[in-house]
């Protein structure tokens, strides 16, 4: 039998916080390979030691078979020195690489948690931060890389032994999920109303009932607070423009499912999977008629979205239960030419004259991101706002070239960062 062989292999791109290194340990064990891999400023670095030719297959396979939210834009392998190793682990992040590694993008709740959120078997019952390796909040908890819980703002929730163990299962889909959380050890909400607070469940329900009254309120997201009222009641859309100083400019719409999307508007196959998209941004969708509230006067194409957070899916579900189905408008907790707000005291400071009641959460947000906006012209997804989703993914320049930096505004502020073949929107 030839002697083993081992390689370090570093590989770059949008390979943390998407489930790179359990996609890595399994590849491992099923090539019975040893070594370790683990996150670090660069990427995600390897050292995999086994047979020339298995070895040779798992770094083929790293980037064939990668995870469905995973861009591998780089594999640079080396010769190391083997040591015997049998076992494969996932080692505790760090080094000392120059900081290259890309923050990963948020992303949307996936099926799999969607199911676990409406079974009421569950644990994770209508839990409004439910996640796994393929879904839930990235970009918008991140402090640092490497992209571990304790550079995120989930640091300060400690996983109860039931959490801990899917972390620590291979064989889970939320092994080494960062922002891994249940009803028992992780974030919650509170509702703040006429000057009565509710936490948990009666929160959820009560804002449901709120909204289902035709009030507006201000309703903590991923990257920042929507304002939230129904879209088909014409008094609280009125008021909503009022309060905002909106008074043409049309509102995007959120809707808990393709179905109810395919009930307000005409949607295209390409549409409907760019709203059912990991990304789930507002896709811009020819209407079939009028919705009663006039979210878009005069327009023939609304904005619209899925629900696209745990918070936002639950709260659907409670909505059904008491009879309605309809959209909602969500539009960004700000007033024009300010930023979207992203916790408590600044709802209170800014939105106190908008909003009459706040749902709130206690993960705190440390990047703000608003809902990316996109339509389909000429066969292809067109973005007028690239925000949630797909921010801070770089977009690949034709060639490397120097570092360079833009500045300018039309609708809204952007700035790009170029860094060699990358540029950062």
């Amino acid at each position: 039998m030839p002697p083993p062989v081992r390689k370090k292999i570093l590989v770059k791109g949008v390979v943390q916080g998407v489930g790179f290194r359990p996609h890595v340990y399994k590849l491992a064990s099923e090539y019975s390979l040893g070594g370790w891999v683990k996150n670090d400023a660069a990427g995600v670095t390897i050292e995999a030691e086994g047979p020339g030719r298995d070895v040779e297959a798992f770094i083929r396979d790293l980037s064939a078979r990668r995870p469905a939210a995973a861009r591998v834009d780089s594999v640079s392998v080396s010769a190391a020195r083997p040591e015997g190793s049998k076992a494969f682990l996932i080692a505790r992040s760090g080094g000392k690489a120059p900081a290259a590694a890309i923050i990963p993008a948020d992303l949307a709740l996936c099926a799999d948690c969607r199911r676990e959120l409406l079974s009421p078997a569950d644990r994770r019952y209508l839990y409004p931060f439910t996640n796994c390796t393929n879904c839930g909040p990235r970009f918008t908890i991140v402090k640092s890389v490497p992209y571990d819980r304790p550079a995120t703002t989930m640091a300060g929730f400690k996983m109860c032994p039931d959490c801990l163990r899917e972390y620590g299962d291979p064989l889970d889909r939320r092994f080494h999920a960062q922002p891994d959380a249940c009803p028992a050890c992780g974030p919650a909400v509170e509702l703040a109303s006429g000057g009565k607070t509710f936490t948990g469940p009666a929160a959820m329900d009560n804002t449901a009932a709120l909204l289902l009254a035709g009030k507006i309120g201000a309703l903590q997201s991923l990257g920042g607070f929507h304002l939230a009222c129904r879209a088909d009641s014409a008094s609280a859309v009125k008021r909503l423009r009022a309060a905002k100083r909106r008074p043409h400019k049309p509102f995007a719409v959120m809707v808990p499912d393709l179905a109810a999307a395919r009930r307000l508007c005409r949607v295209s196959a390409r549409e409907a999977a760019a709203l059912a998209s990991a990304q789930a941004p507002v896709v811009m969708l020819r209407r079939r008629g009028k919705v009663y509230g006039e979210p878009a006067p005069g327009l023939s194409r609304l904005g619209v979205m899925l629900a696209y957070t745990p918070l936002h899916a639950a709260l659907f579900a409670l909505l059904a239960e008491k009879g309605f189905c309809g959209p909602l408008v969500m539009t960004s907790g700000n007033f024009r030419d300010e930023p979207i707000c992203k916790d408590s005291p600044d709802v209170e400071t800014r939105l106190a004259g908008v909003a009459s009641f706040s749902l709130s959460h206690n993960r705190p947000i440390h990047n703000r991101a608003d809902d990316s906006v996109a339509f389909f012209a000429a066969g292809e997804l067109r973005l007028a706002r690239r925000a949630r989703g797909y921010v801070p993914a770089a977009v690949k320049l034709p060639a490397p070239g120097p570092a360079v930096l833009a500045c300018g505004a039309d609708l809204k502020n952007t700035f790009c960062l170029t860094r060699g073949g990358e540029a950062f929107l």
